[in-house]
């Protein structure tokens, strides 16, 4: 039984793994005349014990602003254009898993294995290991890195 993907969600945080998600997400995406959905969730928690009495509203400008830098320079050498970009505030966990895919009918969640150090997993616990676990819908996690998925400057 083969499955075709039509919408595939993209979690990326910045890290290496979450990069290499995001390009098989590209290559799937181009085999199933697919759509991609790249998001990047803003963990609101942990704004609020790092900015500690500064304006959560400059702090969340800010950092929605970084984001979408992020997300362009990811998009500037890539030759694929059904692809839209999003940034969320919130619990990633949750957000990945269960609001997000509802809200953009995502039928495919294509995340990196893990996105955070060893130290930050014990304390807050892995966000792929959750999404894997509760997702409503396929969850790919990328581990291997096939140098046929990446961009000649990632290699």
């Amino acid at each position: 039984m083969s499955q075709e993907y039509e919408n595939i969600l993209v979690p990326v945080d910045g890290s290496k793994e979450a990069e290499l998600a995001f390009h098989k997400a590209i290559a799937t995406a181009k085999r199933n005349d697919a759509h991609i959905d790249v998001l990047n969730v803003i963990d609101t928690r942990a704004m609020a014990y790092n900015f500690a009495g500064m304006s959560n509203g400059s702090i969340a400008y800010q950092l929605v602003e970084k984001a979408k830098d992020y997300l362009d320079g990811l998009l500037e050498n890539v030759d694929f254009d059904n692809i839209d970009i999003h940034v969320r505030l919130g619990n990633p966990k949750t957000v990945i898993s269960f609001d997000f895919p509802h809200d953009h009918h995502n039928d495919l969640i294509m995340i990196g294995a893990s996105g955070l150090s060893r130290m930050q997993r014990a304390m807050i616990g892995s966000v792929t290991s959750f999404v894997n676990r509760n997702a409503r819908i396929d969850v790919l996690v990328v581990r291997t890195n096939d140098d046929n998925q990446l961009p000649k400057d990632k290699k």
